[in-house]
């Protein structure tokens, strides 16, 4: 494959290389952390140990791509060679990333009490996060930056990477007292980092972001308002596991199944976060645009409600197509990419441009505000015909897929293949993909057609990796103003997905009769993300 069209998704695909980092080093980090302050030293049980193995040779690999694709994207448009590549900081620290990782995944396969062997391990891992984080980067306050990215990694690794540690540790049969000791000693440890978590958070958007403007006025700040509302959402998780574990009564054992259910949902919001923050390595820190900044007067005009609009603009009323447009520009042999994010090509949107995409938001919201009705409906035996809401989604897929991306197959000249060299689209494939298997999934479990536990969790799985998805979507937007605009609309619709599907979670995983408090929450984030799409504006 041509380097150049690697180029076209490479925005998309640097954010994920850079999430998948963050999981895998989280989790090695907080394997660590809990070995030698959970654990206490001793051997961990198996199936964590295989774990932590898993967690460091993984985060090797990734680190691998991760230099890789950016070594490959350098050469290719600056024309260096691999010798001075190598002198990049992106290149030196991710490769001693993955040599640590290696380091730490070969220490721990081998040996079962070597916790503070595994600590310079740690330490390195820690250190090559940081030194390609944005504080790295900075000119000024770069030291005081470095630290306070420091304790946040630290923290975010030794609660959330450690609470997979946990949840396999209750899993392995043992005595009870050891167990409530090891849950105990991890709640004290998730506490401390709670609040390192959120003093070194406050401390960087003081720098980052700077002032109140640049919070609802930047794509930074947007992001960290969503980081804010999902750490809440993970905090109050915590605090109920919290709560299990101070109202033991002896000899009740019911406790361990309720922290591991919550767990499972507190592992996943978690991971989102931590998605959420590489997307932030993907945007310019708030206090850097000024200039570009949304005003409260544009957000209020764009966020006035109007009537949605349910009939379809011709086709004849759109622009043609950027991308055939660019090559006929530019000849076979010329590469005068003009996008600001490679491979993403800007003109501005027609009338016809604009009533097209609101017209498709329009619709979608409409499906998915009645599919909201019908959840709600099908839980009384009166409507028992609602039960086929997921069937719903089937057809949403189907009008995505046609009318998304109108430039592309099958209404636009763009062939359908080469319709994946752009980052936006190929998104908005995998998410119609997404719907397709959630549709068919959920359609099964609520007729009764599918009996299985674990094709029942294929919505919320779905429907939470979506909303997870849809922290990374990019738009190729020129103009920086607007693409705060449409984030506003996308960050919503994520977070409603997000939180829908670990509801669903826990209203399918969580002990009987006690999961009734996650029952109505996920119908009501459907019908909320049916509201915030009809009321879609780009104009």
């Amino acid at each position: 494959m041509r380097v150049s069209a690697f180029l076209d998704v490479f925005g998309f695909i640097a954010v994920l290389l850079r999430a998948a980092v963050l999981v895998w080093g989280s989790l090695a980090i907080g394997g660590v952390f809990f070995w030698l302050l959970v654990a206490r030293g001793a051997p961990l049980a198996n199936s964590a140990r295989r774990l932590l193995v898993f967690s460091a040779f993984a985060l090797a690999a990734t680190e691998c791509l991760a230099v890789a694709a950016d070594s490959a994207i350098l050469g290719s448009t600056a024309g260096l060679d691999l010798s001075a590549i190598a002198g990049a900081n992106f290149f030196l620290w991710g490769t001693l990333g993955a040599a640590a990782a290696v380091v730490l995944g070969t220490l721990v396969s081998r040996a079962t009490n070597s916790a503070g062997r595994a600590i310079p391990c740690a330490l390195v891992l820690l250190a090559a996060e940081v030194c390609t984080s944005h504080a790295a980067a900075r000119v000024d306050n770069q030291l005081i930056l470095i630290i306070l990215t420091a304790i946040h990694q630290c923290a975010t690794g030794a609660w959330i990477g450690g609470l997979p540690y946990l949840l396999l540790t209750l899993r392995d049969p043992q005595q009870a007292d050891v167990t409530l000791q090891v849950a105990r000693r991890f709640s004290r440890l998730s506490m401390v980092s709670v609040g390192l978590l959120f003093g070194a958070g406050i401390g960087l958007s003081i720098f980052y972001i700077g002032s109140p403007a640049a919070i609802y006025g930047t794509n930074y700040g947007l992001m960290v308002i969503a980081k804010v509302f999902l750490f809440g959402v993970v905090l109050s998780l915590g605090a109920m596991n919290f709560q299990v574990i101070k109202t033991l009564k002896r000899g009740d054992t019911s406790w361990i199944l309720r922290l591991r259910r919550i767990g499972e949902a507190e592992i996943g919001i978690g991971i989102t976060v931590v998605l959420a923050a590489a997307s932030l390595t993907s945007q310019p820190p708030g206090a850097d645009l000024r200039a570009d900044r949304v005003s409260l007067a544009t957000i209020a005009d764009r966020m006035q409600p109007k009537v949605p609009l349910m009939q379809t603009p011709p086709l004849s009323s759109l622009s043609p197509s950027t991308r055939d447009e660019w090559k006929k520009a530019h000849p076979p042999g010329t590469s005068a990419y003009q996008a600001y994010i490679p491979g993403q090509f800007y003109e501005p949107s027609s009338p016809g441009d604009i009533a097209w995409s609101e017209y498709n938001h329009h619709w979608a919201g409409l499906v998915i505000l009645v599919v909201g009705v019908l959840a709600v409906m099908a839980r009384f035996r009166r409507f028992s015909w609602a039960k086929h809401w997921p069937l719903a989604f089937s057809g949403l897929a189907v009008f995505l897929l046609l009318r998304a991306d109108p430039e592309n197959w099958p209404l636009g000249p763009d062939g359908f293949w080469e319709s994946f060299t752009a980052a936006d689209v190929t998104q908005h494939r995998i998410f119609v993909l997404l719907i397709l298997i959630f549709a068919v999934f959920e359609w099964g479990v609520q007729t009764g057609r599918l009996k299985s536990s674990k094709a029942a969790l294929v919505f919320p799985g779905v429907c939470a990796l979506g909303g997870a998805l849809l922290l990374t979507h990019t738009h190729a937007i020129a103009n920086v103003k607007e693409e705060v605009l449409a984030e506003m609309s996308h960050l919503p619709l994520a977070l409603f997905a997000v939180i829908a599907g670990w509801a669903r979670w826990l209203e399918l995983r969580y002990p009987r009769p006690k999961n009734r408090f996650a029952a109505p929450v996920w119908p009501v984030c459907f019908a909320l993300i049916g509201i915030v799409l009809l009321l879609y504006r780009e104009a």
